[in-house]
């Protein structure tokens, strides 16, 4: 026997320790995503109309979960540490921290802490509990398809390409609602009309996310490519604003990415009754 061969199996050791510990790196972002969700569900049964902080913490809770779901899956595409686990993981996840979390929140947000009002304000108590639970059955339904579809091709077909996801995804519907609540401070809602509306946009955001209208990905942009200065001055403007206006701009950034998948499918509509649209073999991504 080559007693060389042993000396350099102890040497790999290192380098294989390291291998199993970079599958880690990624769990562990998923860990604090669904962390993220447990603390937004906490903040949201304590929340009260005299203590609207309990809910203004429950939005920046799914808010920061957004940052860790983004970067758990960045980081094992960068790393090659993809995993059946890992998806799985992040799957179950997501449907804790941006289905059932922001449903919650909508719910006690917009319809719970009503002033009573009769029968009305149990009508609409009953109407938002229904609403809620669309969301979320949107979002693990969402959840659901992304597992077992690959490649779909979205009913408003863009350029080949990895630039679109299938629907609205589950985080972004998951903003909306975090930054509704987080623009108002928390504050409840206090007014039936004002509740009406608020019911009809959770609605529309669970549409959105079981719809096949295409909305920007954001997986074209490569942060290890060496960005022009410009956009580090973007960057900067970007986090400058998060600091010092958060409820405003996030508040916007949603509003606009909803109205921007609707605004594609609107485009697609028009032009489909002047000309057949171009047919792609990959034209989207569904997460």
């Amino acid at each position: 026997m080559d007693p060389e061969f042993p000396r350099r199996r102890r040497e790999d050791l290192p380098s294989r320790r390291r291998r199993k510990g970079m599958y880690l790196l990624p769990s562990l972002f998923t860990t604090a995503n669904i962390a993220a969700g447990y603390y937004a569900i906490l903040q949201v049964t304590h929340g009260l109309v005299t203590e609207p902080w309990h809910l203004d913490n429950a939005a920046k809770a799914i808010g920061l979960a957004m940052v860790f779901d983004m970067l758990d899956g960045r980081i094992a595409r960068m790393t090659g540490t993809n995993s059946d686990f890992g998806r799985e993981l992040d799957s179950l996840a997501d449907g804790i921290t941006f289905g059932v979390a922001p449903a919650l929140l909508a719910w006690m947000w917009g319809f719970r802490l009503l002033p009573p009002g009769g029968n009305l304000h149990t009508k609409l108590l009953q109407l938002g509990a229904i609403a809620s639970f669309l969301f979320v059955m949107a979002g693990v339904s969402r959840l659901a398809r992304f597992n077992i579809t690959s490649n779909p091709q979205p009913s408003n077909p863009g350029r080949p390409g990895k630039k679109y996801f299938v629907g609205m995804p589950i985080p972004a519907g998951a903003g909306v609602i975090a930054a509704v609540v987080h623009f108002a401070e928390g504050e409840p809602i206090s007014s039936w009309y004002t509740a009406l509306t608020w019911l009809l946009m959770v609605i529309a955001v669970a549409y959105l996310m079981v719809s096949t209208w295409r909305f920007y990905s954001f997986k074209d942009i490569d942060l290890r490519t060496q960005q022009p200065f410009r956009v580090i001055i973007l960057v900067g403007l970007l986090f400058a604003g998060l600091w010092f206006f958060s409820g405003p701009l996030l508040f916007s950034l949603a509003l606009l990415y909803m109205a921007s998948g609707v605004l594609w499918r609107l485009q697609w509509m028009f032009r489909r009754k002047g000309s057949p649209p171009p047919s792609y073999t990959e034209a989207s991504q569904p997460s």
